[in-house]
């Protein structure tokens, strides 16, 4: 009896499995068919309206209709906050970048614990998840159609009551007390598209503005660029989106046979050499490597112009961005056409409404996220959100290329870094809060920002219901856990997890490495393995990179580098001796005359500028690496020249 039992079941488990099988391998059959189909249809745009009976008061107002604004405003008035949720920049949908910008590939902050079991029939994990996962699970996918995440903004915004919407605000300025002798932001002075103004008071604002346009105007510090690396002239290229038309699913799949580039539903990389185009002014455009993103209406969007010299706080200078960017689309396209035999049957069909900009103001917050933070992987007492996505720094001009510096596992951003130091009433969110430029190039991207959207919301109620400002917030312990527990309940994940260190901080030139990137001396790659600390280094490469140096800090340089490498046979093949970087050391920085009559070695060791400890970490004084420059290099800056490499903050 039991023995016939144990049959009976065993052949039924074997029947489960081979139904279970053959499921999958029909899932996978048909999954893999279907791969580059896009089954979903074009859906007409959804009329955005504004509110006609305005409150004279709110809990909060939300300046900024791009993701982290929609974000920002959901959660507060999730939180039971009435809220106003206002849009400055004359816009006809919801979503900002992601919809009039035409951005419709999101940069995905992935989550260091993937699936590891049926891990094709699963989704992936992304950090933080909450509001920004409930919109992401409304799109076809990490590239999307942009009618698509309008729509689903517009849905979940009028899903709640407690927001009115304000749509084509003409100008707006936040309303300032300053009787305390503190800056403290009460509501905003809004100017309406019928002409008429109004002034809105609340108990606190959040800027989800681009720049921070009201922040600035409240009288919160920044930065602007990489002013806090030394260069006070250059952001990074902001983009114009072209679109094309013409798409069927013929020519979708043979643009993704193209070599060396990737396709997937809905999305396609690659296309190196559009590269080779020749823009009409090269100081003004370029072109790049094509992500191309696919619409369901049969067009598809590019993000591949670089535009250079758009001054994003200057609404002349984005006028002439955009002219500048729309006169050179239809010249691409062209281009496109006639390089590509797979483009030959697209047609150009225009570009988006609003340039992407990446780079603006940097907020001086009550914290600044570190390019340390993001290399070491750091968690901090106050995370309200996670990163992960690559440090990914972009052109500033035609000759300066952009690079992926490197790739995190996973980095907190405090709460601190959403609060001024010097402006009460006001939380900052998105790509212009408290970042420092270099970790900017990761934490600018959108899922992270609305994440950081999502932590204002709920700061908002907290601070209100505990009758503190959002500074003694941001230094209490207490309330900060409290914070963080009400955004789980909510829906994100906030786990600190233990991650391995990375290979390059074991390094014993790290020091020397972290503050190498901060100036763009060095870079890792995607995969973190391309610093080459012990790849011998040259006498140009060693040039160029004090140049680089200099350039940032022309005034803590008084030498004459003009003859440091004139009859240098072929300096890029000549290996460099720690006497020899002394000297350029020396000659760059000190003026003539100012030099002791001991060797530039002993000089600069004597003066304090060169420690025992950089120097020990010298293997071969007679031929250096590029970590022996890096060390060098940092303590001459440190020492001698007092440049700050402030990258140790908590």
């Amino acid at each position: 009896m039991r023995k016939s039992f144990l049959i009976r079941t065993s052949i039924l488990l074997l029947v489960v499995l081979i139904g279970l099988a053959a499921a999958a391998f029909i899932h996978w059959h048909h999954s893999s068919k279907n791969r580059l189909v896009n089954t979903h249809k074009s859906s007409p745009l959804l009329i955005v309206e504004s509110d006609r009976d305005l409150s004279d008061s709110y809990d909060v107002i939300v300046a900024g209709t791009d993701p982290e604004g929609i974000t920002a405003a959901i959660s507060a008035a999730r939180n039971g906050l009435h809220v106003l949720l206002a849009d400055g920049r004359n816009r006809t949908m919801l979503g900002g970048l992601t919809t009039e910008g035409g951005l419709n590939m999101l940069d995905l902050n992935f989550s260091p614990k993937q699936p590891k079991f049926l891990r094709t029939f699963r989704s992936p994990v992304f950090l933080n998840e909450g509001i920004f996962q409930e919109w992401y699970d409304r799109l076809e996918g990490y590239a999307f159609d942009t009618t698509t995440a309008a729509n689903a903004f517009y849905e979940m915004v009028r899903s709640e009551p407690n927001i009115d919407l304000l749509m084509k605000v003409k100008d707006w300025k936040p309303i300032v007390d300053r009787s305390g002798g503190r800056a403290n932001v009460t509501g905003m002075t809004l100017t309406k598209e019928d002409g008429s103004v109004v002034s809105i008071r609340s108990r606190a604002v959040i800027d989800a503005t681009q720049d921070g346009d009201i922040y600035a105007m409240a009288g919160a510090g920044f930065t602007l660029g990489r002013e806090d690396i030394g260069d006070k002239n250059s952001l990074m290229a902001s983009t114009l989106m072209i679109r094309m038309s013409g798409v069927t699913q013929k020519i979708w799949e043979e643009m993704g046979k193209h070599p060396n580039s990737g396709i997937d539903r809905m999305s396609i990389w690659g296309y190196r050499e559009a590269s080779e185009y020749k823009p009409s002014d090269p100081s003004k455009v370029k072109l790049r490597g094509l992500n191309i993103g696919r619409q369901n209406d049969g067009t598809l969007l590019i993000n591949a112009m670089q535009l250079f010299g758009v001054n994003p706080l200057d609404p002349e200078s984005v006028r002439q961005g955009l002219e500048v960017g729309r006169k050179e689309a239809p010249r691409i396209a062209e281009f496109l056409r006639t390089r590509f035999p797979e483009f030959k049957d697209l047609k150009y069909a225009g570009t988006a409404a609003e340039l992407y900009t990446r780079e603006s103001r940097h907020l001086l917050g009550m914290y600044r996220l570190t390019l340390a933070d993001v290399m070491e992987n750091r968690s901090h007492w106050d995370d309200i959100a996670y990163g992960s996505y690559a440090v990914d720094i972009q052109s500033t001009s035609n000759g300066a290329t952009g690079t992926i510096l490197l790739h995190p596992l996973q980095y907190g951003v405090p709460f601190r870094c959403l609060v001024p130091v010097s402006t009460d009433g006001i939380l900052v969110v998105g790509r212009s809060a408290s970042y420092d430029t270099v970790p900017h190039g990761s934490a600018r991207v959108v899922p992270l920002g609305m994440a950081t959207g999502q932590a204002a919301g709920a700061a908002a109620k907290l601070a209100i219901d505990r009758g503190v400002t959002f500074a003694e917030l941001s230094r209490s312990k207490e309330l900060v856990a409290e914070l963080r527990k009400r955004l789980e309940k909510q829906g994100m994940d906030l786990t600190a997890r233990r991650l391995p260190e990375p290979d390059y901080m074991k390094h014993k030139q790290y020091k020397g490495l972290l503050v190498a990137a901060g100036m763009y001396l060095a870079s890792g790659g995607e995969d973190n393995k391309g610093w080459n600390l012990d790849a011998p280094t040259n006498k140009q490469r060693f040039f160029n990179n004090l140049s680089r140096v200099k350039s940032l800090h022309p005034d803590r340089f008084e030498g004459d580098m003009s003859g440091l490498l004139p009859g240098t046979p072929d300096p890029a093949k000549q290996p460099i001796s720690l006497d020899e970087a002394a000297e350029m050391l020396r000659r760059a920085i000190l003026p003539e005359g100012a030099s002791s009559q001991e060797s530039a070695l002993a000089d600069l060791t004597s003066r304090g500028w060169l420690s025992a400890e950089a120097l020990s970490t010298i293997s071969d004084p007679a031929r250096l690496t590029n970590g022996d420059s890096y060390m060098l290099i940092r303590d001459v800056a440190e020492r001698g020249l007092k440049i700050r490499f402030d990258y140790d903050s908590v």
